[in-house]
């Protein structure tokens, strides 16, 4: 089954989240099938703290992928922040 989730990256005690396509049956930071986006939780005031290619997953899920619990809750995140606009 193929399912969208996070794959950890950055330091110890400094992580950095790229949000994936994967099959379910590979590692968590192993192969994936296609990078559409990221999440920083540590990120700082001025930097970008997420940013997710909707189209990308729209494009997934119609071909069945499913989206973990914790990528779930990031797009709506960001797609709450989308709809708010910059003020």
């Amino acid at each position: 089954m193929v399912v969208i989730r996070l794959a950890r990256g950055g330091a110890k005690k400094r992580p950095f989240y790229n949000v994936v396509v994967a099959d379910s049956r590979n590692r968590r930071d192993g192969r994936f099938i296609e990078r559409v986006g990221f999440y920083n939780p540590v990120a700082a005031e001025k930097e970008e703290a997420l940013r997710i290619a909707h189209d990308r997953i729209a494009y997934w899920m119609e071909r069945g992928a499913k989206l973990s619990d914790t990528v779930a809750m990031l797009v709506k995140r960001a797609a709450a922040n989308r709809a708010q606009p910059a003020a």
